[in-house]
């Protein structure tokens, strides 16, 4: 049964990989002090207008206490502002500020040289076959 669940069971080997992932990108941004969940949060808000708290835990797939958490040391350093939405008061939304638009300009490059190398390491090459299966299960 050990050996059943070590070598087939899909939970235990995404797991596996998305720590792996997540090394990797990690040390790819550490000489911009960001690690990889910082860099996907600063993106997330890297729009048009200042998205809700709401709008952002459900595309990074976290809860809101969690997202609270992780905006800290951003607002910290200057990267993230964190505003009451002038339409619900009990409403916030966040916004790049400017130090967080230079610093995810400077990481961009950085993750898609990464993003590349990883893609590169798939049998038969076919990312998009990959992503869409992961969107599939999630």
């Amino acid at each position: 049964m050990t050996l059943e669940v070590r070598d087939a069971c899909l939970c235990l080997h995404v797991q596996r990989a998305a720590r792996a992932l997540a090394r990797r990108f990690d040390e790819a941004l550490r000489p911009l002090e960001l690690t990889n969940g910082q860099f996907s949060l600063l993106m997330s808000l890297n729009r048009p207008s200042p998205p809700t708290m709401g709008s952002v835990a459900a595309l990074l797939a976290m809860d809101r206490t969690t997202l609270t958490a992780a905006l800290k040391p951003l607002q910290r350093r200057g990267l993230v502002s964190v505003t009451v939405d002038p339409g619900d008061r009990r409403s916030r939304r966040m916004s790049l500020t400017p130090a967080g638009s230079a610093l995810l300009a400077r990481a961009v490059p950085i993750w898609r040289s990464t993003h590349a190398e990883v893609e590169g390491r798939l049998a038969g090459g076919d990312a998009d076959r990959l992503r869409a299966d992961l969107i599939a299960l999630s």
